[in-house]
């Protein structure tokens, strides 16, 4: 049968060997992947392997088994349809910090037409000569976090597969501040707060639900905030996620009976309809790096922090009568 052998490249490196041909090699099933791998057909560097071994980079991954395995489609990258249009926030060898304007998803979706926010990174990558799909193996530039499509915000981008690692993991750890503007319905009694309570998804409506008691399947969620002014029957608020959710500010809001202005699913249209804000008035304006564990090649990002130049409500928001004069933001 015929012989593949694959050099692995920087950013293939730290990869599990069945993930890392998962993704290269997408006609080889899993099933007969596992099978090669307990038959020495898969060999690292010429010796026996077992699933869970680690690459590193320069090694060599030799594959002997039927080619139909080893085909891959050729045609035109999908990314290359996509507008070249983004809003820089900052950028360098290993990160891009994206302004993502509302209207635009930041993954493909079923109704995807060649346009997200990654197909123009990654688009935009190829154009300066920084990324091109034939010459790596499996990696390709990603997304660390994801707001919704009509919620606008800073998103970030890892370049190589060390930034993608490092930054992932710091999420996790929570050595990353986010913080949001956003304006709700009403005015809340304590201006200062932290809301806590669960959310639990339920993915066939696109929605989720808040209960103040533990529910199986329930995700804890923390939510801090501070309002910065009263205009009308509105507040702005800036707002902490301490937990990341599907929809928390949105949802979390909405069940203390302060939904955000403008938003269709959780507030109320007859209230939207005062503000002229076409959707839910909510940014993730501001970012800080706050690294408390070793941040390897992303270790000069400690301390850093990044703030969108223009939030597209606030103007709106400021013309409403009130006679307070601004916060400092």
């Amino acid at each position: 049968m015929p012989l593949r052998n694959v050099t692995i490249l920087k950013n293939d490196a730290g990869q599990r060997v069945d993930k890392f041909l998962t993704k290269t090699f997408p006609n080889l099933p899993q099933a007969m992947l596992y099978k090669c791998i307990r038959k020495k057909d898969i060999k690292i560097n010429g010796k026996r392997c077992e699933i869970s071994t680690r690459l590193c980079e320069g090694d060599v991954v030799s594959l002997y088994m039927k080619e139909e395995f080893f085909q891959k489609e050729e045609r035109e990258e999908d990314f290359l349809k996509a507008p070249l249009k983004l809003h820089v926030l900052y950028e360098d060898e290993n990160i891009l910090l994206l302004d993502k304007k509302p209207g635009l998803i930041v993954h493909p979706d079923e109704n995807y037409h060649f346009d997200s926010l990654i197909a123009r990174i990654q688009h935009y990558l190829y154009e300066k000569g920084e990324y091109n799909p034939r010459e790596e193996n499996a990696f390709a530039p990603a997304l660390v976090n994801r707001i919704d499509r009509n919620t606008g915000g800073i998103v970030m981008a890892a370049k190589n597969a060390e930034a993608l690692r490092i930054l992932n993991e710091k999420v996790k750890n929570r050595e990353m501040h986010k913080y949001y503007l956003c304006v709700v319905c009403g005015h809340i009694p304590q201006k200062e707060g932290l809301l806590t309570g669960y959310l639990e998804k339920n993915e066939a409506k696109n929605r989720v639900y808040i209960s103040h008691k533990p529910k199986p399947g329930a995700k804890s969620i923390r939510t801090r905030y501070r309002v910065l002014e009263e205009r009308q029957n509105f507040s702005l608020l800036e707002v902490e996620l301490l937990t990341g959710r599907t929809h928390q500010i949105r949802a979390h809001f909405a069940s203390i009976g302060h939904p955000l202005a403008g938003d269709g699913k959780y507030g109320t249209n007859a209230v939207n309809k005062k503000t002229w804000f076409p959707y839910q008035a909510l940014y993730s304006y501001k970012l800080i790096f706050d690294f408390q564990t070793d941040a390897g090649i992303l270790s000069y990002l400690h301390g850093r922090e990044f703030t969108v130049p223009d939030v597209w409500f606030l103007e709106e928001f400021w013309q409403m009568p009130c006679g307070k004069e601004k916060v400092s933001l």
